[in-house]
């Protein structure tokens, strides 16, 4: 999935490999910073910074995010309907538009058993927006590159990966044998 946002880009990927997004994004980098500075002959940088990833259990938010990206534009007012935006992976989804630049998930292929049921499904997912705590959830994971997911997700994660998944919970009486116990067993 992609989406270009004025001025960020949202790329929803699942990796063939461990570093496949790393490599994809410096790929990009070097090749389209050298294009655009030879094209528009100027020099340096075009990023703000780093690009930012979250891991996103597929099971519970893919869809979710699929949402998020999509309904940026609309959030934003640049467009009334997500369809409407040019570059958007929306009318791949939605209406079945011919994209080479999508390869649709299992998750999305669930949707239904033919094309146009699925097609039909992802449609009904907009009928509603996405509420704020949800979208505060996104933001969150995406800033800070928490993972996007269950609890049962990010446990694994944070198993695997040796390191806190999700950020510590606040608050409390940080003298309590209850906020110490919590605190441990999330790191």
């Amino acid at each position: 999935m992609i989406q270009w946002v004025e001025n960020h880009v949202y790329l929803l990927l699942t990796p063939a490999r461990e570093n496949s997004i790393g490599n994809l994004m410096q790929c990009v980098g070097r090749r389209y910073v050298r294009y655009v500075n030879h094209t528009y002959r100027r020099t340096g940088t075009l990023w703000e910074g780093r690009y930012r990833a979250t891991l996103v259990d597929s099971e519970g938010y893919l869809l979710t995010c699929m949402r998020y990206i999509e309904l940026n534009p609309v959030r934003a007012g640049m467009v009334d309907h997500p369809g409407a935006y040019r570059w958007s992976s929306y009318r791949a989804n939605g209406d079945g538009v011919e994209d080479l630049l999508i390869v649709r998930h299992e998750v999305y292929l669930r949707l239904g058993d033919e094309a146009a049921e699925r097609r039909r499904a992802y449609r009904e997912l907009f009928r509603a927006h996405l509420d704020e705590p949800t979208l505060r959830s996104i933001r969150a994971a995406t800033q800070n590159g928490w993972v996007l997911g269950r609890e049962r997700f990010a446990a694994e994660v944070e198993a695997m990966l040796n390191r806190r998944a999700l950020p510590l919970p606040r608050g409390g009486d940080r003298r309590s044998a209850e906020y110490r116990k919590a605190r441990t067993d999330r790191v």
